[in-house]
């Protein structure tokens, strides 16, 4: 349930601060596979800024045409002066070859600059597409372990909002590629018209780059804490729909409405911080361009185009081409800025992808065999933190084909020992044998194919009944998937329903009571076909009549099958082959139900406890 604001606000999972080098490096492996993607929009992009720096270029020869006491421009290739530039026509023919030239140059230009940003487009949205999917990859590779340390709010926060900002980050380094080559052509131009002009120029600019600098590090701890700030909300928000019910029961509204009022200011807050100073980059950057375009002019006609050292075509033609750039210069800025405030997601998201501090369970190399004699604990130990032992020394043999039960408080590790099995977790010492072989042998996919699970908190997907059932085999035809419903006492209520199996059950199957969560988890076992059977306190939760229904199914279900059952109820495990009593991570006996109960020691305690109650 909700607690205070102040609680609830304990920081983003994930380093922030890890190096740009670092953040880029996780886009590398979705660079590679779509470099040719990549490939494409840099070299339409280079052919775009080549064919925009030839019409800019093309504009001295066309206003030497016009100046008297000009020289006629020449490259000094004979061929290209004579049959291209025309040197040898007259005015109006040369005038009109130019024109040309600058026509075909600008189309050309706007052809491949539409190739460049549609494969801009395509490449970023591959790229985007596969980095989702290794997230996705991710949260599927890690140990369960690894989300008992985390908040759900933190990982869904990352997995939509900061993606979302990563997706910005690609975006902007297809924009600075694309901007930048443009920049070097109107560069290589220029110095070509004026290496004096370009000197005075070239500095100016990196004087003003050097000044932004550090109004870019205080955007990019901006966003720092926009990523803080909207990992908090996303958890707040996440806690307070997950909590509604209870939310309304204790008539907290108020309550949640200011805690969740506190974490979407904080969000509004560090978003307006960033945004205003990431806003300072472009007029600051229009102002001083504006001031190096008057100091250019100044210089040029007093030092260079009065002594005659520059003609004038060529300072127009440089000071166009300067006005051409001062934009991409602009926009270059702007880019840094948007960089940083996005940046802190592309940390986020290189966070949750690293693998060198996230727990993962090693895959086998064998394929699991059928059971045939038995499931052993060997010794074994289990911790989920090391200072905190859960299970001691754990030694059992569970028999092929027979109902083992365990029974113990809660607390014991019940739950725990029985999650070892399909490699839920692994042993922190000892060993869990598959008729004497280590399960960590196995691949983890042959192993869990032969385990099913029904446990008190049976998860229902918000889809239809019918898809709800065949999770157990994705390949099920309708007649099976009806089969195992009537086998699980589920097919009369399903029947009932709206519209039967393609009834959609809500969000955790909110259309359903209890009892018919567990039938459909029961029918979802049955089309499984499973070689062990896990009851985790299947029928805890239940009213007596969902319990009968309920346990009718699971012995339909248990039949044939090797068991595991963790009871609650201990009416349910009366006939049990055998009983496991735990307390405090350890067996403190284990025998026949009935032998158990005459020894009169620890399952008679729970046996006593639980008649006096009835």
């Amino acid at each position: 349930m909700a607690t205070s604001s102040n609680v609830r606000s304990n920081g983003v999972h994930g380093d922030v601060n890890v190096e740009t080098s670092d953040d880029l490096r996780i886009l590398l492996p979705s660079f590679r596979k779509y470099w040719h993607l990549a490939a494409l929009t840099i070299v339409t992009s280079l052919l775009a800024a080549v064919f925009e720096g030839a019409s800019v270029g093309m504009l001295v020869p066309f206003l030497q045409t016009f100046t008297e006491d000009g020289e006629t421009f020449q490259t000094g290739v004979m061929w290209i002066d004579q049959n291209i530039l025309q040197v040898d026509a007259p005015e109006v023919t040369r005038m009109y070859y130019i024109c040309g030239l600058i026509f075909v140059a600008t189309w050309m230009r706007a052809v491949f600059g539409y190739f460049s940003s549609v494969f801009g487009i395509v490449s970023r949205a591959r790229m985007v597409e596969d980095l989702r999917m290794r997230v996705v990859d991710q949260l599927q590779a890690v140990a369960l372990s690894f989300y008992s340390t985390r908040k759900t709010g933190d990982l869904i926060n990352s997995i939509m909002t900061e993606i979302g900002r990563s997706i910005g980050s690609l975006a902007i380094l297809v924009t600075v590629v694309q901007r930048a080559l443009l920049l070097l052509i109107y560069a290589g131009l220029m110095l070509a018209l004026s290496w004096q002009l370009s000197l005075v120029t070239f500095f100016l600019f990196g004087v003003l780059y050097l000044s932004l600098s550090s109004l870019i590090v205080r955007i990019q701890e901006s966003g720092s804490r926009v990523t803080e700030a909207s990992s908090q909300f996303t958890a707040a928000i996440s806690e307070f729909i997950s909590g509604v019910r209870t939310t309304i029961a204790y008539n907290r509204q108020p309550y949640e409405r200011a805690n969740l009022h506190d974490t979407a200011e904080r969000l509004a807050d560090s978003y307006i911080e960033a945004t205003k100073r990431q806003q300072l980059i472009q007029p600051l950057s229009q102002a001083v361009v504006g001031t190096v375009l008057i100091a250019i002019i100044l210089v040029a006609v007093q030092y260079l185009v009065l002594p005659g050292e520059l003609e004038m075509a060529y300072l127009l033609t440089f000071l166009f081409a300067m006005l051409r750039m001062m934009p991409i210069v602009h926009q270059l800025n702007s880019e840094r800025g948007n960089w940083a405030q996005n940046r802190a997601g592309l940390s986020n998201v290189a966070s949750l992808l690293r693998q060198d501090d996230k727990p993962y369970l090693p895959d086998g190399e064998r394929e699991a065999p059928p059971l045939r004699e038995e499931i052993a604990f060997d010794r074994v130990d289990f911790a989920y933190e090391a200072d905190q032992m859960v299970l001691k020394n754990i030694n059992l043999s569970i028999k092929q084909g027979k109902m083992t039960a365990i029974v113990g408080a809660s607390g014991a590790g019940k739950s725990t020992l029985v999650d070892l099995i399909p490699r839920l977790y692994d042993p922190t010492g000892g060993r869990v044998l598959w008729d004497g072989t280590d399960v960590r042998d196995f691949r983890v996919r042959s192993l869990r194919d032969k385990i099913a699970v029904v446990s008190q908190s049976t998860y229902i997907y918000n889809t239809s009944v019918r898809e709800n059932i065949a999770y157990g085999d994705l390949n099920a035809g309708m007649d099976s998937i009806r089969l195992a419903a009537e086998q699980a006492n589920a097919l009369d209520f399903i029947e009932e329903l709206g519209n039967g199996f393609d009834t959609v059950l809500g969000d955790q199957g909110v259309r359903l009571s209890g009892g018919q969560r567990q039938r459909l988890a029961i029918a979802r076992a049955v089309l499984k076909d499973p070689d062990i059977l896990i009851l985790d306190e299947a029928t805890s939760d239940l009213d007596s009549v969902s319990e009968k229904l309920v346990q009718e199914s699971l012995e339909s279900l248990m039949r044939g099958r090797t068991v595991i059952a963790i009871a609650h109820r201990l009416s349910t495990i009366e006939n049990a082959d055998w009983v496991v009593v735990l307390e405090n991570g350890r067996i403190v006996e284990e025998g026949t139900y009935a032998d158990l109960i005459g020894r009169k020691e620890h399952l008679w305690k729970y046996h006593s406890i639980q008649f006096q109650q009835a």
